[in-house]
C-alpha cells in the first residue's frame, strides 16, 4: 500500500498516523478473527459431549433390561472431549486476551474521545508478546475452567442418571445388594465400578476446586514481565 504525505502525518492528540492506525485496526481484526476461530472450536468440543451423552441416555433407558453400562462408558469419552477442548481453550485465551488489550486500550481511548493513547505503555507490552509469545493459562487451569462452566453440569447430568438407572430402573430397589448386582460389569463387582466412578468424578472435583482462584500464567515457563503487563491490561488496570 502506498503510502501518502497525509497518511504519514500524526493525528493531533495521538503517537499514530492515519496509515498507523488503519494497520492496528486490521491487526485487531486478526485478532478477533483467530479468537472466534478456537471459540467456534470450543463449541464443537461441547457439542459431541452433549451428544454422546444424550445418545448414551437413550440407550441406558431404552428397555427394562438395558444396562447402565453406556452411562458409565460415555463419562470416559467426554473426559477425552474435556482434555480436547482444554488445550484449544488455551489458544483461544491467547488470542482472546490479545484482542481484549486492543479494545481496551486502543479503541476504548478513541470511543471516549481521546484519541488512541500509549501512556500506559500497551503499546510496548502488546510487542512484547509478539516477540516472545508464551500462552497465558495452564492446562490444569484450563481443564478447571471448562469443569467449572460446562463440564461439570455435564458430569453431573451422567451421575445423576446413572444413579437413577440404578435405584429405579426397572423398578425401585428393595437393598443395597441390588444397587451392588445391577452396577456390576461382568466379572467386575458392583463395588468397583461403584468405587471407580466416585474416584473419576472426585478427580475432576479437585481439580474444579483446586483451580478455582489460580492465577494465570505457563507454570513451565517461568512468567515474564511483559506477560503479566499484558494480563494486567487485559484486566483494565495499568
Amino acid at each position: 500500500m502506498n503510502e501518502t504525505a497525509e497518511d504519514s502525518i500524526p493525528i493531533p492528540g495521538t503517537p499514530f498516523n492515519a496509515a498507523e492506525i488503519t494497520a492496528l485496526s486490521h491487526l485487531y481484526r486478526g485478532e478477533l478473527y483467530r479468537s472466534t476461530a478456537w471459540r467456534i472450536r470450543l463449541d464443537a468440543t461441547t457439542n459431541w459431549a452433549v451428544a454422546a451423552t444424550g445418545l448414551a441416555l437413550s440407550v441406558a433407558f431404552s428397555g427394562p433390561t438395558a444396562s447402565p453400562l453406556p452411562l458409565a462408558l460415555v463419562g470416559l469419552l467426554v473426559a477425552v472431549f474435556l482434555i480436547i477442548e482444554a488445550r484449544r481453550y488455551r489458544f483461544f485465551d491467547f488470542w482472546r486476551i490479545r484482542a481484549h488489550v486492543f479494545e481496551l486500550n486502543f479503541f476504548g481511548p478513541i470511543l471516549r474521545g481521546y484519541g488512541a493513547q500509549t501512556d500506559n505503555g500497551w503499546n510496548e507490552i502488546l510487542y512484547g508478546d509478539y516477540a516472545h509469545p508464551a500462552l497465558h493459562i495452564t492446562f490444569v487451569e484450563a481443564l478447571g475452567r471448562r469443569l467449572r462452566r460446562n463440564y461439570g453440569w455435564i458430569f453431573m447430568i451422567q451421575v445423576a442418571c446413572y444413579a437413577g438407572k440404578l435405584l429405579i430402573h426397572p423398578y425401585p430397589i428393595n437393598s443395597i445388594h441390588e444397587i451392588w448386582e445391577r452396577a456390576a460389569i461382568g466379572p467386575i463387582s458392583g463395588q468397583f465400578v461403584i468405587l471407580a466412578g466416585v474416584a473419576f468424578h472426585g478427580t475432576w472435583i479437585a481439580v474444579a476446586f483446586l483451580t478455582w482462584r489460580s492465577r494465570r500464567g505457563s507454570r513451565h515457563h517461568k512468567p515474564s514481565h511483559h506477560t503479566d503487563a499484558l494480563l494486567n491490561l487485559a484486566r483494565g488496570s495499568s
